[in-house]
């Protein structure tokens, strides 16, 4: 790496480090975040896997839901949702909802998960004439939410019904927001969306951060980017920042996070970093 580009390193990584995480003596109730930007290929479900995984081994508890018809964060973490009888989907539409039935452990100590599969793409129309839709995905985690230190929902690349009714159950949101122009389009509709369901539907929902992610610290438009960001969202914007890395596709073929697949790499080093600014800003336990 050339002067240059460490100077930009630099400038793009503070030294800021995190404390590590204290033990915890007892689990739960657990926070709920929801992992949402209506804009795909930002690295959400990446991010909902690695910051998943980074939390569970710093001894949180942690349950991933997937809540994405794609079921990219099943089988991230190794599930064939497309083999099960019942997933997310089928308690969304229960008249009495049981999750810990379909709730699978993973490899990764404390980190469960709720799978998804290509089902759920049809919950959005069945659910239209239910009594308080946008709430269906709340009555479903509300049994287990005592289980857990945290519980990260990994939303669809929508504004839908699906990604309201994440916004509803859910104490925050993390915006994983790709350090390039495009993915910035229609970040203004996101934020709108939120506003709309804390004023009418979950008050207390609040913006936890803005993740940037798909960062090229050689590049000037990166560097652009992460101040117009910075500019529009301020403290909100996550000190941690994710680099672009062959090793998140390697480690999605293995069916693994990143954090055991290549614990030493600096993907896995920045979601560990990631967790413990997610503890100490007091967005988790």
């Amino acid at each position: 790496m050339s002067a240059e580009q460490t100077d930009i390193f630099t400038e793009l990584n503070p030294g800021v480090d995190f404390p590590l995480p204290p033990e915890l003596s007892t689990h739960g109730p657990g926070r709920i975040i929801a992992m949402c930007n209506q804009k795909g290929g930002v690295g959400k479900t990446t991010t909902s896997i690695n910051l998943a995984a980074a939390l569970a081994e710093y001894g949180r508890k942690v349950l991933l839901v997937d809540f994405d018809p794609q079921g990219a964060a099943s089988a991230g973490l190794g599930v064939n949702a497309m083999g099960l009888e019942r997933t997310i989907y089928n308690e969304l539409l229960a008249a009495k909802p049981n999750v810990r039935e379909i709730i699978h452990p993973t490899e990764v100590a404390n980190l469960d998960l709720v799978p998804a599969n290509i089902e759920l793409s049809a919950a959005e129309i069945q659910l239209i004439n239910e009594v308080a839709r946008e709430q269906s995905l709340s009555r479903v985690l509300r049994s287990v939410e005592a289980d857990y230190d945290v519980i990260i929902i990994d939303c669809q690349p929508s504004l839908g019904l699906l990604t309201v009714n994440a916004l509803t159950a859910a104490h925050g949101v993390i915006i994983p927001l790709g350090a390039e122009f495009f993915a910035m389009r229609g970040v203004a509709l996101l934020v709108d969306q939120i506003e709309r369901v804390q004023d009418r539907l979950n008050p207390r929902l609040t913006l936890d951060g803005v993740l940037l992610t798909m960062v090229d610290s050689r590049t000037l438009h990166s560097r652009e980017v992460i101040e117009l960001v910075r500019e529009r969202f301020g403290d909100k914007v996550f000190d941690t920042q994710i680099s672009r890395t062959v090793k998140f596709p390697d480690a999605t073929i293995a069916a693994e996070p990143i954090t055991t697949y290549a614990p030493s790499h600096s993907g896995a080093k920045a979601y560990k970093r990631l967790a413990r600014e997610l503890i100490y800003r007091g967005a988790s336990a």
